[in-house]
């Protein structure tokens, strides 16, 4: 890890602060730990951001997101203090790299290591979504590989779920993994991370995401006007990522039905798992976050996951997408 600075801050909190884990827009994270021994990632807010009030309020709505959100999916927040004059948010450690580093130091994912990430994604965004949050940045640097399955960081420009407020409109975010509407400053939804996911997967299986990577005028130019380039896409994948990215946010799958079509719709068929039946959905996350952390073979309620005397076989969307499409197949015009 890289070593601290001078100016770096040597205490924060109940943290001593041991290394730099990264920087970024806002400020810089750190490692830190506590008396116990215990790893934290430290976010502090740049000096020269402190007193500003619009980046002050965004950090504040960090913290909130996150704590709002389920602990499996995301870095827990363990402390925080947004009122001082040293800002920080001091999260749960999560070993591993992002997503966009393993997929550029080590290829493109494949097989079942691309259905678990797949399943694991969607499921934390179901749980995001939930929350009543829109994450507004999912991309494949905002999730981390971790060993027991991925988890979506970083919620400083997430935003909780009020179509009607016009200040959700600016385009904050990265090009490459920017919906439409987004790019356009409209209003947004939840349908703008089901689009940043399906770009994320795209990245993750061929190692470029679905719009380029070149030019923000030109990467703008094809999310607004050009069909996504799925080539590479696992052909058990390529109608569930093509349905999440057309162009109007209306006719995309929620963040639920990519799970379900993912992981099946369990016992009794379609349509008799309700996320707002808090039972049923705390079963549904349940089995999503399993699936995730590798057990693709525990999971009794995916149909043909598994057969006697073999390992399990590999989750294919294309087996549940026409039965949990709730009707957004329909919409789509590629071909299978």
């Amino acid at each position: 890890m890289p070593e601290l600075q001078p100016g770096d801050p040597r205490r924060l909190g109940s943290y001593e602060i041991v290394d730099r884990l990264g920087e970024g827009g806002q400020g810089v994270v750190y490692g830190g730990v506590d008396a116990s021994g215990n790893r934290a990632a430290i976010k502090l807010l740049r000096a020269d951001l402190a007193g500003d009030t619009m980046a002050r309020n965004r950090f504040v709505r960090e913290a909130q997101a996150a704590k709002q959100v389920a602990r499996f999916c995301t870095a827990q927040v363990l402390e925080a203090d947004v009122a001082g004059d040293q800002p920080y948010i001091a999260s749960e450690y999560v070993p591993g790299p992002s997503l966009y580093k393993q997929v550029t130091e080590t290829g493109p994912i494949s097989g079942a290591p691309l259905d678990r990430l797949a399943i694991g994604t969607a499921t934390a965004l179901v749980a995001i979504h939930q929350a009543g949050i829109v994450h507004r940045d999912f991309k494949p640097h905002n999730v981390i590989m971790a060993p027991d399955g991925p988890r979506v960081i970083d919620f400083g420009i997430a935003r909780a779920l009020d179509t009607g407020q016009t200040n959700a409109t600016k385009a904050i975010g990265t090009p490459s993994y920017m919906a439409p509407e987004q790019v356009a400053g409209a209003t947004l939804t939840e349908a703008v991370d089901v689009w940043a996911w399906a770009t994320t997967m795209v990245f993750a299986a061929t190692g470029r995401p679905p719009f380029g990577d070149d030019t923000v005028v030109a990467v703008i130019n094809r999310v607004m006007n050009e069909p996504p380039s799925l080539d590479g896409v696992p052909a058990d994948l390529h109608r569930l990522i093509a349905a999440c990215l057309v162009k109007e946010p209306e006719r995309r799958p929620t963040a639920q039905q990519i799970m379900m079509a993912l992981i099946g719709s369990g016992p009794g068929g379609a349509g008799q798992t309700r996320m707002d039946d808090p039972a049923q959905a705390t079963t549904m996350l349940a089995e999503g976050s399993t699936l995730a952390a590798g057990g693709l073979a525990g999971a009794g309620m995916m149909a043909g996951a598994t057969q006697p005397g073999r390992g399990a076989a590999p989750v294919a969307p294309r087996d549940y997408t026409h039965r949990e499409c709730g009707g957004w197949g329909k919409c789509v015009t590629t071909s299978e």
